[in-house]
């Protein structure tokens, strides 16, 4: 198993992101300026942006939970729970769209 600090790992996002913008360039070379390309583009931004925006990491920091976890089943709810109920962007069931 591969254990490294924070900022090893850190480093090893940065070199994929490098990665990645030489790689989506290259694409960007073969495809054009078109709008696959272009979502690849905001993506690799994006990540760049995310990873420079992460900051130090805060010793003993761990995302907290409050209280236990709840167990939800996974029966089925009661049907009669939902009568009445409008489906979200459908409307009530007696109208019908245009």
């Amino acid at each position: 198993m591969d254990i490294r600090s924070a900022p090893e790992c850190r480093d090893a996002v940065a070199a994929a992101v490098t990665t990645l913008e030489s790689a989506v360039s290259r694409l960007r070379q073969a495809y054009g300026d078109t709008l696959g390309v272009r979502r690849l583009t905001s993506d690799v931004a994006r990540l760049a942006t995310d990873l420079e925006e992460l900051g130090e990491p805060e010793p003993g920091r761990r995302g907290r939970i409050d209280g236990p976890l709840e167990s939800i089943p996974d029966t089925p709810y009661d049907p009669s729970m939902w009568a009445g109920a409008e489906d979200e962007g459908l409307g009530a069931p007696d109208r019908h769209a245009p």
